[in-house]
């Protein structure tokens, strides 16, 4: 394996490691375990495991710019590019209610540490918020925007947090279609 590919590697095996059990108890012999590489082979690609974590939140934020890119290119209106963020909930709802939402998790985990990368994680929150705030403009809603946004990423966050506890599916999709007809009642009152 090339060393480019050796890290890539460790970052989407610690990428997962994190969001499954956790950043604090994951260890680097549990990510070299995965990867199948010694060590000194992993201690050549990364110092720290906190240089792992900046490698992981960097993979996530890439990944969400990709995601809200390709909903971007897919077109629609700002409904349907609001519910393609929404219905989230319900295409990742296995590990959602296995583990909860990988930024939600993550961004608890490191406030609970005090850790200095929080702010980074957080900042992939920002990405949404923004992204939504933006739609909910093109909605006609520039002076809610982003209020909107923050309710709509703080709702799906509660459920996410109560889809991982009660794992149940039927609350996600009622949930789903509850957000799905807030934002439609939105949009027809913008156009009274």
């Amino acid at each position: 394996m090339s060393a480019g590919a050796t890290r890539d590697a460790i970052v989407k095996r610690a990428d997962a490691l994190f969001y499954e059990g956790g950043f604090g108890a994951t260890s680097f012999s549990d990510i070299a375990g995965l990867v199948g590489i010694s060590r000194g082979n992993f201690y050549h690609h990364f110092k720290t495991k906190d240089d792992i974590l900046d490698a992981v939140v960097a993979l996530r934020m890439e990944r969400t710019r990709r995601m809200l890119d390709a909903w971007e290119a897919e077109g629609g209106d700002p409904r349907q590019r609001i519910l393609s963020f929404v219905h989230m909930l319900v295409a990742n709802r296995a590990q959602i209610m296995a583990f909860g939402c990988p930024v939600g998790t993550l961004c608890c985990e490191l406030a609970k540490l005090d850790h200095a990368a929080q702010h980074k994680a957080a900042d992939i929150f920002g990405l949404f918020r923004d992204w939504l705030a933006v739609q909910f403009r093109a909605l006609g809603m520039p002076a809610r925007s982003e209020e909107l946004a923050l309710h709509l990423l703080a709702w799906s966050q509660g459920v996410a947090v109560l889809a991982a506890a009660f794992r149940d599916e039927a609350f996600i999709r009622r949930e789903v279609a509850t957000i799905t007809a807030w934002l439609d009642g939105l949009a027809s009152n913008q156009s009274d």
